[in-house]
């Protein structure tokens, strides 16, 4: 019996060494796979700077020069203080129409009535075709429903001047409204010549 015991003994002691060699081989091993797992590194990148673009803008409603009778000081009035003593008209479409305001106005703007830009309910703003009131400062919206082309082209930098940075990541840019080029009663652009003649200094004789 104790023979038997001793040997069972062994074989038990044996079989414990197998286990916990095995065990520490599998642990070498995973530590092995850990230390050689790629180490993650995670990269910031900055978002690019992007500057303001500002479009310039009316100031606001039009303001009429009036003068006092009595004292003959002059004053800035707005529209709606002689307007709205009138029954709108809505076929007027020149200054020829007009027997009181806006004498000499020239307008040759297609077939537009005065009343199809101004808001007869509310001369101090604009309206668009759907009756749409519109701010004289978003004159943009106004010009855009009918000049479709021209909107299109200045969505896209092509149509109206501006001043600046056309990458905006390096600085800002300023952007003409409709009426800082255009007039809007009268608004096709006047055709110009050079003053002078192009020179080509390659052509021109040369005397010593």
């Amino acid at each position: 019996m104790k023979y038997t015991y001793a040997k069972f003994s062994v074989k038990t002691s044996a079989k414990h060494l197998v286990i916990g060699g095995l065990c520490l081989v599998g642990a070498i091993a995973a530590v092995a796979v850990e230390s050689a797992a790629p180490q993650l590194v995670t990269t910031v990148v900055a978002e690019p700077v992007v500057h303001a673009v500002t479009l310039r803008k009316p100031a606001g409603p039009p303001t009429a020069t009036a003068h006092n009778p009595d004292t003959g000081v002059a004053a800035q009035i707005a529209c709606a203080t002689c307007h709205a003593t009138r029954t709108p008209n809505f076929d007027n479409a020149a200054s020829a129409d007009l027997d009181l305001f806006h004498q000499g106005l020239v307008v040759q703007h297609g077939s537009n009535t005065c009343l199809s830009c101004h808001n007869s309910a509310d001369y101090g703003s604009l309206h668009l075709a759907n009756n749409k009131r519109v701010e004289f400062t978003d004159v943009v919206t106004l010009c855009s429903q009918c000049h479709g082309p021209q909107w299109r082209d200045f969505q896209h930098g092509a149509h109206g001047g501006m001043n600046g940075y056309w990458d905006l990541s390096k600085g800002d840019r300023t952007r003409n409204g409709c009426t800082s080029c255009h007039d809007p009663h009268a608004p096709k652009y006047q055709g110009a010549h050079p003053t002078l003649p192009p020179r080509d200094r390659f052509l021109e004789t040369h005397h010593e």
